[in-house]
C-alpha cells in the first residue's frame, strides 16, 4: 500500500488538500493529513476547520512514497516558513520520492532551492519566484518525481495525476467510474 502525507498549514486551500486525500483514499492509498504545528486543528483559507490525522512533531514522515503540498493563502507561506516542513520536502526530493505541489506551494521549492531546474507550473501570483525552474503555462506538469498544479480549479486533475504514479490504471478507472467521470 502506498503511503502519502498531505501537509496542512493554517490558511491552506481546502480543495487542493482534500481532493488528493479523497481520490487517493478511494484508490486504497494510506493517506495521512499532517498539521505542521503541534495542534491537529488546522484552519483552511475558507475558514473550514480540519482536524489533521497527526502532526509534524509526533510522526516521522520519512517512510512515505509521496508528500503533497497544497497552496492557499497564507497556507503556502506558513508551510514554507516551517523549517521542519522544508527539511522534509528536501528529504523527499533527495531520496527520489514523489512531491506534489499546487498553486502557491511550488514557491516553497523556489524559495529554498529545492529541485531547481525542473519543469513546473504554479499559480500566476508566484510565477516570478520560480526563476530557476522551467515554468510551463499548463494546468498540471510532471517532471520525474515532481508533480505541480496551477491552482484550485485544477485540484481534481492534480489529484488524478498524483494517483497515476501511485495506483494501477484499473483502480483509477474504478475511482473515475464511482465519481461519474
Amino acid at each position: 500500500m502506498k503511503k502519502v502525507y498531505v501537509l496542512l498549514a493554517d490558511g491552506f486551500e481546502l480543495i487542493e488538500a482534500l481532493t488528493p486525500v479523497d481520490v487517493l483514499r478511494r484508490g486504497g492509498a494510506d493517506v495521512v493529513t499532517v498539521s505542521i504545528t503541534s495542534e491537529k486543528d488546522v484552519m483552511s483559507a475558507q475558514k473550514v476547520l480540519v482536524k489533521a490525522d497527526t502532526t509534524l512533531k509526533e510522526t516521522d514522515l520519512k517512510d512515505g512514497d509521496m508528500i503533497v503540498l497544497p497552496g492557499g493563502y497564507p497556507g503556502y507561506v506558513n508551510l514554507g516558513n516551517s523549517k521542519e516542513a522544508v527539511e522534509l520536502i528536501k528529504y523527499y526530493v533527495i531520496n527520489d520520492k514523489f512531491v506534489g505541489a499546487i498553486c502557491g506551494a511550488p514557491s516553497i521549492l523556489g524559495n529554498n532551492g529545492i529541485a531547481s531546474g525542473k519543469k513546473i507550473t504554479c499559480h500566476t501570483s508566484v510565477k516570478e519566484l520560480m526563476k530557476n525552474y522551467q515554468y510551463e503555462e499548463k494546468n498540471i506538469v510532471k517532471d520525474e518525481k515532481l508533480i505541480t498544479g496551477m491552482g484550485a480549479g485544477y485540484a481534481l486533475d492534480f489529484a488524478f495525476k498524483l494517483a497515476e504514479v501511485l495506483l494501477e490504471p484499473d483502480t483509477i478507472n474504478k475511482i473515475k467510474t464511482g465519481m461519474e467521470l
